[in-house]
């Protein structure tokens, strides 16, 4: 279905029992709501209401020009405003990678829109902002990000059938998926602006400081995730003052909800509390 907020109208997926308590699944890059293609019909039979949006840039009527118009206050009212369009006071949140940054965003400026939070691979944003002061592992793991704001990066990642953008993907993740993300990102403009979450500056502007969260909250990480460091995912705690749950997957990589769906529903359940 389509969602309109504001100008714009984002392509919204919404499943699961119309009285189900609402969860809000929040995509990376470079990926989409179908990201949680096997996690949400086990979320819908636990009795929850899914509500999955393609986010800014990735939805056609929702990508608007300019890298300004991706900062993270902008991404953030973004998901307020699907929230608002459906008539959801609040939901449990949960988002993968950017779909992280902006779930913690929501829970830290926007406490009372958020139940409880499940982040996977990115922490609270002053635990990585502070692991790129003091962490030489995060800096250098950090280093793509200077490639993605670059304008040239688009034509790199393009090149050759989508290739370096096809290898950011790996084994891990089902190759008729990998297909299904390169059919959008290979879309003329598509990259561009879902680059521009990059280019905003969001990611690396600590100037911006961002408040604790109060909702009971898990990060997941895993061991082979080259996004966050250990001792950036291992600060985040210090940024929620409610209850709190760091889970580690061990042999999986930054692909999360593709390579390991079973444990990521286990784990929003066990958070949320959806019924079995």
């Amino acid at each position: 279905m389509q969602v309109p907020v504001g100008e714009f109208r984002f392509d919204v997926e919404v499943s699961g029992p119309e009285d189900g308590e609402p969860v809000l699944l929040l995509h990376g890059f470079p990926q989409n709501r179908h990201s949680w293609d096997a996690i949400v019909p086990e979320l819908n039979r636990a009795g929850l209401r899914t509500i999955a949006p393609d986010q800014r840039g990735y939805s056609p009527g929702a990508r608007p020009a300019g890298a300004d118009s991706y900062a993270l206050p902008l991404l953030g009212a973004d998901a307020v405003g699907v929230l608002d369009a459906l008539g959801v006071e609040s939901a449990h949140v949960v988002g993968h990678d950017w779909g992280a940054v902006v779930a913690w965003y929501l829970a830290a400026e926007n406490p009372s829109r958020v139940r409880t939070l499940t982040a996977m691979s990115m922490p609270h944003l002053e635990a990585y902002w502070w692991a790129l002061r003091n962490d030489p592992v995060q800096r250098q793991l950090s280093q793509y990000i200077a490639f993605f704001t670059d304008e040239a990066s688009t034509a790199a990642l393009l090149a050759d059938d989508a290739a370096m953008l096809r290898s950011l993907f790996g084994p891990s993740v089902a190759q008729d998926q990998v297909e299904r993300y390169l059919a959008l990102h290979t879309q003329p403009g598509v990259l561009d602006a879902t680059l521009n979450w990059y280019r905003s500056g969001s990611l690396l502007d600590s100037s911006e400081r961002l408040g604790m969260v109060s909702a009971p909250t898990t990060l997941i990480s895993s061991d082979w995730d080259r996004a966050a460091s250990r001792k950036a995912v291992e600060k985040a705690g210090d940024h929620v003052s409610g209850p709190y749950r760091l889970v580690t997957l061990e042999g999986v990589s930054h692909w999360q909800p593709e390579e390991a769906p079973e444990r990521i529903t286990a784990e929003i359940l066990e958070r949320v509390g959806g019924r079995a």
